[in-house]
């Protein structure tokens, strides 16, 4: 089993060329979004749940068959075809920088997908190594009730909190202090409860060296 080195990629803007059009590339398309990668699919068909996006100008679709050329601008790509043959011309039309996902062939990849739960700047992924799919599947709906849709609101809080702390204090025991404080466990109730004045006045403590 390959031993896969876990890794965040910032492929924002960076084209991603996906072959094929079907329920598999529907699957990598939706997780790409929120990377705000430059997304094209290539396919003579196409998902219908897609074609909103297409219409959007999220995706690009080149209604075609695949040709080596379609790789030319690709950081990475996804070869997602339910024809193997296909899938084999993709790899081999790739060049050596560029990073080559195969939904068909993992032992081929260059790279899998880790099961992801995002909420907001908060990123949770989840990978047996291909060992077994079903238990990633569960362990991410676990996370996704453990780390509830709370989160995106309760992270971005504190990363503009941290930003606001690195402002006031200096490298050194306070600003750690205060880094420190922001884990205080009400303030994800606070959060969760609506009640932002007490989280703010928390935070302005915390400035003030107070708290």
């Amino acid at each position: 089993m390959t031993n896969y080195f876990p890794i965040h990629i910032n492929i924002e803007y960076k084209t991603v060329v996906i072959v094929g059009g079907g329920h598999v590339a529907t699957q990598k398309v939706t997780s790409l979004i929120p990377a705000k990668a430059t997304i094209v699919v290539v396919s003579p068909t196409l998902d219908d749940s897609l074609f909103p996006l297409v219409e959007a100008g999220k995706i690009t679709w080149r209604e075609k068959e695949f040709e080596p050329r379609d790789l030319d601008d690709a950081s990475l790509i996804i070869a997602a075809t339910n024809d193997t043959s296909v899938n084999e011309a993709v790899q081999e039309a790739a060049q050596h920088w560029q990073l080559i996902n195969r939904a068909d062939a993992q032992a081929e990849s260059d790279f899998i997908t880790p099961a992801t739960v995002r909420r907001g700047p908060l990123v949770l992924t989840v990978s047996t190594s291909g060992a077994s799919p079903a238990l990633a599947r569960k362990i991410k709906a676990d996370l996704e009730e453990q780390f509830d849709e709370i989160y995106d609101d309760y992270v971005c809080f504190l990363q503009q909190a941290r930003l606001m702390i690195a402002a006031k204090f200096e490298k050194g025991q306070q600003r750690r202090s205060a880094l420190q404080a922001l884990l205080e466990p009400n303030l994800l109730e606070w959060t969760r409860r609506g009640e932002i004045d007490r989280r703010e006045a928390y935070l302005q403590q915390l400035l003030m060296g107070e708290a």
